[in-house]
């Protein structure tokens, strides 16, 4: 629908509205409403401005100074949602939520035009819009708790899902939260998202933990215009998705102001009281199309674009104003013209503001790190009292030499003694220890609060983990299998490395993902417990990906993870090679050779890995081999061998799959001018493949080969060994290129 047939549908609809006898601001606008007079004409302003906005973002397009047209037109009603709230709840709002934005910035102590100058910076794309600074046009600001959401899809449900569990683990941890102890968590989205499975995520899972008597103060807020693009909703459809156990439905008109506020009071009443998840469900119509390039007559009728229209809800708070005596038509009339007037000379302005201006500006929130603060950081121990407390008196220094799952293990205790703001949670993580026992002992010694299972879901566990890290503690969940997280990797693409870049780093999402992964395990396996895949994560920007193949290394690099989500913000994927976990000898039989001592903490510098960085084995000069995870172990076997036919091999563990350690890599690679590249994962979107465009743009000249597993799933038993590295590939492959 074109903004102009709306603009004219106001004024001529308005033009004949009737004053009725004149009420009190301070009484009811309407017999049987909570919402005053006063409140309501506030609330009309925001809608007014809302709808100008969208009339400017077209506008804006037109005249190609404008880059985002999808508008709230139609939706005007969750202003009403805002003003139910405090400004301290926190918010993920979908793209249609400009009158609630605006309300929410006002009920902040903002002036109005603080908050239209923000959405017009938005949509101008400009350098200082103070939420994305250009990047997106999203409504955001964390002055006013609304944390910014780039979804089209309701991906934001299960981070949304664990803000509200962060808010309540916080309090009960007794720890710092960004948000108040008695705030409830708000998020809202369209009828057609509520199909998609990220969304019956969010939603399984607040009914879930319910369920079970946990406290999850949650308030779902679903704006049903009925259509999603040119896909219609079935009636009836959103109700019978959101009656879930232990999800009280509300529902309104999201048209009528009056009535969406009373349900949105009684909906955010009931979760603040009961802490108990609620499910508001608004009718609303969409105006002007889905977006500014939508032809709505291609797939709806003249019949049903009017009837919208009919039901527009900026027309209808309009006539509730007049027929209370609180406004003239002819006063309504010129507060438009007035605001519209004022509203696109803004936009104007705003349109001629810088823009960003090169790749280096574009990519600063990707992932900013203090290298110097997270050494600083990392090395950090409890005292001494709370540690022995921690480890039973048995310190895991004084023990003998230890297997990678168990170097991990202490290291999880040791951090979780000295951050109290740190969980360990996933599938299986608390009285089992996980499926490898990596975290057997640590919810007995940390408690259930801190170690927990969670529901066979990994959009969930990971929402869990953006919930709780965007509020401010320090979420370590875990991922049973690699495979398992493809799953779910939306909501490490597209939502936890995001927010900091369209939040300029005014929001982050702190957090490190535990992976058992790879390949080889002997006796059991099979696809999806033996998944080589790493290329979906390789190409997330920002995102580190720790790869520790010794017991030595996981310790430390775990370490700097955790000190990167904490001082930095970091979104860390820890990958730990499950063949690798109890992996005690290297050479022989009781050699013992990959075992390795606890470092404690505190023993710095020695024990810090910083990211990014490799480590060395061997000094040769004939063959330099480049390898990580499994690939360690046999490199390093291979290299024995080759040594004994005469041949000087040094291995270089890359230890880091994002960033890669370019520095190390060339320089290793520049002393023996051969290098050979040991990659267990696929031959194709492998981790090979970044190593030998990196050496090559680094005008590397020697000679480059690379071995690596097949393009293939991984298949069960013996059959696996046709498409995985082995060790006499890599040997092969030397011999090859040494001549």
């Amino acid at each position: 629908m074109a903004r102009d047939t709306v603009e004219t549908h106001f004024t001529e609809a308005v033009a004949t509205l009737e004053a009725g006898p004149p009420r009190d601001p301070g009484a009811p606008v309407r017999e049987g409403s909570s919402l005053t007079g006063e409140q309501c004409r506030t609330l009309f302003r925001r809608q007014l401005d809302s709808r100008l906005l969208d009339i400017a973002a077209r506008w804006l397009r037109e005249q190609e100074e404008g880059f985002y047209t999808i508008g709230s037109a139609g939706h005007e009603g969750n202003a009403a949602v805002a003003a139910a709230l405090r400004p301290t709840d926190p918010a993920l709002l979908h793209y249609r939520s400009g009158a609630f934005y605006l309300t929410r910035s006002e009920l902040a102590g903002r002036l109005s035009e603080q908050g239209i100058r923000d959405v017009l910076l938005g949509l101008s794309a400009a350098a200082d819009d103070p939420i994305a600074g250009g990047r997106h046009k999203v409504f955001g600001h964390p002055d006013l708790a609304v944390i910014p959401q780039t979804s089209t899809i309701a991906s934001h449900l299960p981070r949304a899902v664990g803000v509200a569990f962060a808010i309540e683990r916080a309090r009960a941890l007794g720890v710092p939260s960004k948000w108040p102890q008695d705030a409830i968590a708000v998020c809202s989205f369209g009828d057609a998202s509520i199909n998609h499975a990220s969304a019956l995520s969010g939603l399984n899972t607040a009914a879930y933990a319910t369920y079970q008597g946990q406290s999850l103060p949650m308030l779902f807020v679903c704006e049903d215009n009925g259509i999603g693009i040119s896909v219609r909703t079935p009636k009836g459809w959103v109700e019978a998705t959101a009656r879930r156990p232990g999800i009280e439905y509300f529902a309104a008109d999201g048209c009528d102001l009056a009535a969406a506020y009373d349900a949105a009071v009684r909906a955010a009443e009931h979760v603040r009281e009961h802490r108990a998840p609620a499910f508001l469900h608004l009718s609303t119509v969409r105006l002007m199309g889905h977006a500014g390039s939508d032809v709505e007559l291609a797939y709806r009728t003249q019949r049903e674009i009017r009837a919208d229209l009919e039901r527009d809800p900026l027309v209808r708070t309009a006539a509730m104003l007049v027929e209370a005596g609180l406004e003239t038509p002819e006063g309504l009339l010129k507060m438009y013209e007035s605001a519209r007037e004022h509203i696109l000379r803004v936009a104007k302005e705003t349109s001629r503001r810088p823009r960003l201006g090169s790749a280096k500006e574009v990519m600063a929130p990707i992932a900013p790190r203090s290298p110097e603060l997270i050494a600083k950081i990392s090395p950090t121990a409890a005292a001494v009292q709370v540690r022995e407390r921690a480890f039973a008196g048995a310190l895991p220094e004084d023990d003998k030499p230890l297997t990678l799952s168990l170097a991990i293990n202490r290291t999880l205790a040791d951090a979780l003694a000295v951050y109290p703001e740190m969980t360990v949670f996933g599938e299986d993580v608390g009285k089992k220890g996980g499926v490898y026992g990596v975290t057997r002992g640590l919810q007995k010694r940390f408690g259930p609060g801190r170690v927990f299972d969670t529901l066979l879901d990994e959009q969930a566990i990971l929402g869990l983990a953006l919930g709780a890290g965007v509020s401010g503690m320090l979420p370590v969940p875990e991922i049973q299998y690699l495979a398992y997280l493809h799953n779910a990797l939306d909501q490490i693409r597209g939502e936890a490395a995001t927010l900091s870049f369209f939040s300029q780093g005014a929001f982050t999402n702190p957090m490190v993902v535990r992976v058992a992964g790879y390949a080889y395990q002997k006796g059991f396996g099979g696809h999806f417990h033996n998944d080589n895949a790493v290329g979906a994560l390789r190409d997330i920007p920002g995102l580190v990906i720790a790869s520790p193949s010794r017991p030595d290394d996981a310790a430390s690099m775990l370490r700097t993870c955790l000190a990167a989500a904490r001082t930095s913000g970091s979104v860390c994927v820890f990958l730990e090679p499950i063949a690798l976990y109890n992996t005690r000898d290297l050479f022989e039989d009781g050699d013992g050779g990959w075992l390795a001592p606890y470092a404690p903490p505190a023993r710095w510098p020695e024990t810090h890995v910083p990211i990014g960085r490799a480590r060395a084995y061997g000094d040769g000069r004939d063959l330099t081999i480049v390898t990580f995870g499994n690939g360690v172990r046999m490199s390093l076997r291979a290299a024995v061998r080759l040594t004994q036919e005469g041949y000087g091999c040094r291995v270089l563990d890359l230890r880091w799959l994002a960033p890669l350690p370019i520095d190390d890599l060339v320089r290793a690679a520049e002393l023996t001018g051969n290098v050979l590249i040991a990659d267990e994962t696929r031959h194709t979107g492998g981790v090979s493949e970044g190593v030998v465009t990196e050496l090559l743009d680094a005008g590397f000249t020697g000679k480059i080969a690379r071995v690596s597993s097949a393009d293939s799933f991984v298949p069960l038993g013996a059959a696996a060994q046709h498409v995985l590295l082995s060790e006499a590939e890599i040997e092969q492959a030397a011999r090859k290129l040494l001549g």
